[in-house]
């Protein structure tokens, strides 16, 4: 299941990527939130991809414990994070400034990585069935 994850890292940061830079072809609600909805897929999906044989409700603790905890660091803003933040990374890692709307985009995607990774087993098992009954 690892390489699994590791794809749909790749995949959701793609994705993410893409709805920042192609944002004006979305509908304006979809352009607002994706990204930081596809960021917290991102963080869910690490978590899985590191830590593998821990439970579903420990990489959805910990993803909600990390965004969370970058959403609130943002209430910090002392000039030497605020450089980090002012790069590209930073601010796609930190995020640039609090705002409360965050915490629901974070949990909508993490909740939303959650269900995918429990549909994914039972998609890739119905394809393999198949395939092996034609």
């Amino acid at each position: 299941m690892r390489i699994v994850y590791m794809f749909a890292v790749v995949i959701t940061i793609l994705l993410g990527l893409s709805s920042r830079k192609y944002s004006q072809s979305l509908l304006p609600f979809v352009a607002q939130n994706a990204g930081d909805v596809m960021w917290a897929m991102m963080v869910y999906f690490g978590f899985r991809f590191l830590l593998v044989r821990k439970s579903l409700l420990t990489a959805i603790w910990l993803s909600f414990s990390f965004s969370f905890g970058i959403e609130i660091s943002q209430l910090y803003q002392a000039e030497w994070i605020n450089q980090i933040r002012n790069t590209l990374l930073g601010a796609l890692i930190l995020g640039i400034g609090f705002l409360e709307v965050d915490l629901i985009r974070y949990a909508v995607g993490i909740m939303f990585a959650t269900v995918l990774d429990k549909m994914l087993p039972v998609l890739i098992h119905q394809r393999y069935i198949k395939r092996i009954a034609e």
